[in-house]
């Protein structure tokens, strides 16, 4: 078991469960305002139930590329790092509240151009159904946990 886990919380340019695309400059602002310790982890959305905090925020091609720790000395989270670290559990959601968004009719596609990102969540399903933990080998494990304590310097 692992208490530091990466993945993507955001997809771009993908159509999730809502009808919803997160384009790809959503978050440059967010990320400009807050650190990543700043944006709350989550169980399932839930504002009782924090269980880590981000190390690391980038945006890359694909999505929103996070890297998170657990604070396992807590039960949920030593609860789900052991789910994560199984494969029980591998999916990620962001919770936001949307600045600007485009949708060309009423029951069309929103297409969200800025967002003020409050959480991301390890969720059981996400909304965007390629928004993922991956599952790191222990080199890349050693690797994320020797640039997350860089960061922290």
């Amino acid at each position: 078991m692992n208490d530091i886990f990466a993945g993507y919380a955001c997809i771009f340019n993908e159509v999730d469960l809502g009808n919803d695309v997160i384009l790809p400059a959503a978050f440059e602002a967010s990320l400009r305002e807050k650190k990543p310790q700043n944006i709350s982890m989550l169980w399932q959305h839930d504002p009782s139930q924090p269980i880590g905090r981000w190390e690391e925020m980038r945006i890359d091609k694909k999505g929103l590329y996070v890297v998170g720790r657990l604070s396992t000395d807590m039960r949920q989270a030593h609860d789900v790092a052991v789910m994560i670290a199984d494969n029980v559990i591998d999916g990620l959601s962001i919770g936001f509240k949307t600045r600007r968004a485009v949708q060309k009719a009423r029951k069309s596609t929103r297409y969200i151009q800025d967002v003020d990102l409050w959480e991301i969540s390890v969720v059981t399903f996400p909304m965007q159904l390629n928004a993922r933990i991956l599952q790191p080998k222990p080199e890349i494990n050693k690797k994320i946990a020797e640039a997350a304590a860089a960061l922290r310097t």
